[in-house]
């Protein structure tokens, strides 16, 4: 047969389990934190990307008008 439930069982189970919430809780708390940080980097990442491909753009349209000038280039 099982034994009865003590108040005692019940209320060291409350404990521990108010205790891992705790602890979820705050790693929940610094996962925010991190995700945060990645979110930022990624989007600093991007202007910079952003940036380098803005140039490549500007120094394709100087390489044409350096080939159009020199007529290197097919005329298709």
């Amino acid at each position: 047969m099982s034994e009865p439930v003590s108040n005692e069982l019940i209320y060291s189970v409350l404990q521990k389990l108010q205790t891992d919430v705790a602890d979820m809780k705050f790693d929940v708390r610094d996962l925010k934190v991190r995700v945060t940080m990645v979110e930022e980097h990624l989007g600093s990442s991007i202007i910079a990307i952003s940036g380098v491909n803005s140039r490549l753009d500007r120094l394709n349209d100087r390489v044409e008008r350096i080939e159009n000038r020199l007529d290197l280039t097919d005329h298709a």
